[in-house]
């Protein structure tokens, strides 16, 4: 029978996982994007993706492996898409390593700020990260989570003169800044001068209230919110890493429902 076998078609006379990779042992199995240990039958067109542990896999075998993790159809929609995220702190550092993750094909950095002591509570960076440009420390730490993945990289702040020319390229762009006035003067430019371009941005997702608060609204056909709309931060009521992931995953969720063709919150 055929089946596929690391992204490769095949012809096998094996009924099971374990006569088609006898050396299993120290090897990931994945049968149809679901990890097993057992011994499962095998039928034809499977799809089984091996990996030796502790290697580093090449790139088609590791697309294969990515691709054999998630719902049928939905690598190969990720691997095309272009996503910029304007703003790489708390929201941004995680909206892209979720993205870099899950496959994503082209990430646009944007960012204007250096890497300083007070960001580690709650933004994906490391001491040896202090001074560097944000857009440099993030992408160093995304190549070796997905050296596959493309990254351009602009070290600017966005403004409302050149939010429209810095994103004319991206399909959907993520708005993770702090400032609520830098987040007015974003999504104004966007949705004015950059029509078909999607946006989805968060508001409230400061201190530790429950996240169960924290939601995403469709606000119009290109437009859509995180977080819990109110909580700011302010004296006593700080950026925390745990509420802020929480938004960062709502804002990486969106974007991945809407690269697959779900525009539904």
């Amino acid at each position: 029978m055929y089946l596929t076998l690391n992204g490769q078609a095949i012809q096998t006379d094996a009924r099971s996982l374990f006569a088609l990779v006898p050396e299993h042992a120290d090897r990931v199995v994945i049968l149809n994007g679901f990890q097993t240990a057992e011994d499962l039958s095998l039928s034809a067109g499977d799809c089984v993706t091996v990996i030796q542990k502790g290697i580093f896999p090449p790139r088609d075998v590791l697309e294969s492996m990515m691709a054999a993790r998630h719902t049928p159809g939905v690598f190969k929609k990720v691997k095309a898409a272009r996503v910029a995220i304007a703003g790489l702190g708390g929201l941004g550092s995680h909206v892209a390593f979720a993205l870099a993750r899950t496959g994503i094909g082209h990430l646009h950095l944007v960012d204007f700020d250096i890497v300083e002591p007070s960001n580690l509570n709650r933004q994906c960076y490391r001491i040896q990260d202090l001074g560097k440009p944000k857009t440099q420390a993030l992408a160093e730490q995304l190549q070796e989570v997905n050296p596959y993945l493309t990254i351009t990289t602009d070290f600017v702040r966005v403004t409302a003169e050149n939010a429209a020319v810095l994103f004319s390229k991206d399909p959907i762009v993520c708005e993770a800044f702090d400032a609520p006035a830098a987040k007015a003067a974003l999504i104004d430019a966007i949705l004015t001068a950059c029509p078909d371009t999607i946006l989805v941005a968060a508001s409230g997702m400061a201190g530790f209230d429950s996240c169960n608060t924290i939601t995403t609204r469709r606000i119009t056909d290109h437009f859509y919110l995180c977080g819990d709309g109110h909580t700011a931060a302010q004296p006593g009521r700080g950026l925390m890493a745990p509420r802020v992931s929480v938004c960062a995953g709502h804002q990486a969720n969106m974007i991945l429902r809407l690269i697959v063709g779900e525009d539904t919150p």
